[in-house]
């Protein structure tokens, strides 16, 4: 058996790698696949291929490319999930602030510097045509800490994925004022680069588990209500992002990549020039 690890984050859009490794689909072709669920989101992930804590990650786009633009060793082994992600803008139930437009200036609670929560926070501030400085930052690391920073005052509002953070709504501790789609699909599978060369053999082999899985998703009987159950969503939620989101078993395509780099790089996220090319196996 070859052992491979690779980490992601706890939600919903990774449960068909949970399921093929509770099936067994990977260790019939000799993988050990060992997940470690990464809260903290992209910033830590980067982190972790850096110090060769991790093989591989799913991670979002955005966060792989800035942690690139900084240095980091590894290649895109295919685009995951190809549609965007529906980040949603959040703030405390009890907070004033009922619009986005409202937000300017204010402390954006984030999991940790260059993460996807802090990236789409220019994200939506370009959107919203402030400038760069109109926004301000908190760490929280996690969910949990995001709910703690907000309920307290640390900070007044927070970008994270909408379908995951519904049963905050739902259960009162967040407000929802409004939602920001990243112009680009949001993940993609990465391997640390040196990793990638040696076991090429090995990573097809993987992916083509893997891309059974993600084309047979959706037409696997109660797929909904198993994902409602698991991630504590309701099922009109879990029905509406089913509906929204779209796996992919293909490499993400050079143009949509060169796209997303141009958009980062005019938001001034990214620390050095990258070539797309360099970044696909």
């Amino acid at each position: 058996m070859e052992n491979v690890r690779i980490a992601g984050v706890p939600e919903h859009f990774n449960l068909p790698w949970h399921m093929a490794m509770e099936e067994g689909a990977f260790a019939e072709k000799g993988i050990a696949l060992h997940w470690t669920d990464v809260p903290e989101g992209s910033g830590r992930m980067a982190e972790m291929l850096r110090r060769g804590e991790t093989d591989l990650a799913v991670i979002l786009t955005d966060g792989f490319l800035k942690a690139a633009a900084d240095g980091l060793q590894a290649v895109i082994l295919q685009e995951y999930v190809a549609s965007p992600l529906l980040w949603g803008i959040h703030v405390a139930a009890g907070s004033p602030y009922h619009a986005p437009s409202e937000l300017k200036g204010k402390v954006a609670a984030i999991s940790r510097p260059g993460s996807g929560s802090q990236l789409m926070a220019y994200v939506h501030a370009r959107e919203m045509e402030w400038k760069p400085e109109d926004v301000r930052f908190e760490v929280v690391h996690t969910l949990d800490g995001a709910i703690k920073a907000l309920s307290e005052g640390q900070a007044a509002y927070f970008l994270w994925e909408r379908f995951t953070t519904q049963p905050v709504v739902d259960q009162g501790v967040f407000r929802r004022i409004g939602q920001c789609p990243t112009p680009w699909p949001c993940f993609i599978l990465v391997a640390r680069s040196e990793y990638a060369a040696r076991h090429k053999a090995l990573l097809d082999n993987l992916r083509e588990i893997l891309n059974t899985y993600t084309r047979e998703f959706r037409n696997i009987p109660s797929i909904d209500r198993t994902l409602a159950n698991r991630y504590g969503q309701r099922l009109e939620d879990v029905k509406s992002w089913l509906g929204l989101t779209r796996w992919s078993q293909q490499q993400i395509s050079l143009q949509s990549l060169e796209k997303t780099i141009i958009t980062l790089s005019e938001l001034k996220l990214l620390s050095n020039t990258i070539n797309a090319k360099d970044l696909l196996v």
